[in-house]
């Protein structure tokens, strides 16, 4: 028994030190530009299998990166929309898009990889959707979304989803650009990840709430084939 406990906890330290040795990695390098090879001598694996040995394949790795942070992430949020029940201000929904993660990235201290890594992984197009799916679909975040979708103003649908996608790049790249500086000891727009958020989440409610021009199609425009049918 002592014995098995005793593998069971190695492994766990192995598999702890590889993720954690894939997200500094993908975070400063990208996440097609690193092999599984290169996480496993990074991570001081005599064996260079050792992320297959683990984990599986890369996409397997990524996701194991996402889901060390998701539960402290999670809970955040959980509290948050508890703290809001109830509400009818878009902020306090925006905020819990917000909040969450940039309280977790200041949890982590200096260096920190997280939000990095989630700007590397979802603009490569191989892991884009896989990331997305796996931080959006949590009953939480669908809770808040569902929030700031039913305080938000009438906009047409291509509209609303041209904004969701400013939104996400606004949070992650922003989050992302304030890690690095951090790390380098530049400086950075805000004092602290708290003054941060604020102006994330005034950026957000301006961006939702902006009017919206109605762009007229060109009379000689050639339809798709799909706009066809």
């Amino acid at each position: 028994m002592t014995r098995a406990r005793t593998r069971l906890s190695h492994g766990n330290e192995t598999r702890e030190l590889i993720v954690a040795t894939a997200e500094r990695l993908f975070a400063e390098q990208g996440v097609a530009a690193v092999s599984n090879r290169q996480v496993s001598e990074a991570g001081g694996q005599a064996n260079n299998s050792a992320v297959a040995y683990h984990f599986g394949t890369k996409s397997d790795l990524v996701l194991a990166v996402v889901r060390r942070h998701a539960p402290a992430i999670e809970q955040r949020r959980a509290e948050r929309l508890a703290a809001i029940r109830g509400s009818h201000e878009l902020r306090d929904f925006l905020d819990g898009l917000v909040r969450p993660l940039t309280e977790h990235l200041e949890s982590l201290g200096s260096p920190s990889y997280y939000a990095r890594f989630i700007a590397q992984a979802t603009t490569d197009p191989t892991y884009r959707q896989l990331v997305i799916d796996e931080t959006g679909t949590s009953a939480s975040m669908q809770q808040t979304i569902e929030g700031v979708t039913r305080l938000l103003p009438v906009l047409p649908a291509e509209v609303r989803a041209e904004r969701s996608e400013m939104s996400r790049h606004l949070i992650v790249h922003l989050c992302a650009e304030r890690e690095r500086a951090l790390q380098v000891g530049a400086a950075t727009p805000r004092a602290t990840w708290e003054e941060a958020a604020v102006g994330l989440v005034d950026a957000l409610v301006g961006l939702w709430r902006a009017p919206y021009t109605a762009v007229k199609e060109p009379p000689n425009r050639r339809k798709t084939q799909k706009e066809r049918t």
